[in-house]
């Protein structure tokens, strides 16, 4: 891990491209109102995460980070599927 602004700036990216991709699917297929629960989930999985990064309380930050890292990772794969499954 770079640095924690690195990470944010991934969780903010990946989390935005999800939200994005999301909102494609569902115009696409003329679904719109199935996207929002999509959309919600990704902005709390974005809190969530930052709230985590900005944890000062940690005792192995490195391996910390990288568990963030690997959240982020697995709920953006999550929230990648329940799109294509509108």
């Amino acid at each position: 891990m770079a640095s924690i602004k690195n990470l944010k700036k991934d969780i903010n990216y990946v989390l935005g491209d999800v939200i994005t991709y999301t909102l494609d699917v569902a115009t696409l297929k003329n679904e719109a109102k199935k996207a929002d629960p999509i959309v919600d989930e990704a902005i709390e999985a974005f809190d969530n995460l930052i709230a985590r990064v900005n944890a000062n309380n940690v005792e192995n930050k490195k391996a910390h980070y990288k568990a963030i890292h690997k959240d982020l990772e697995e709920k953006a794969k999550e929230l990648v599927d329940k799109a294509n499954a509108i």
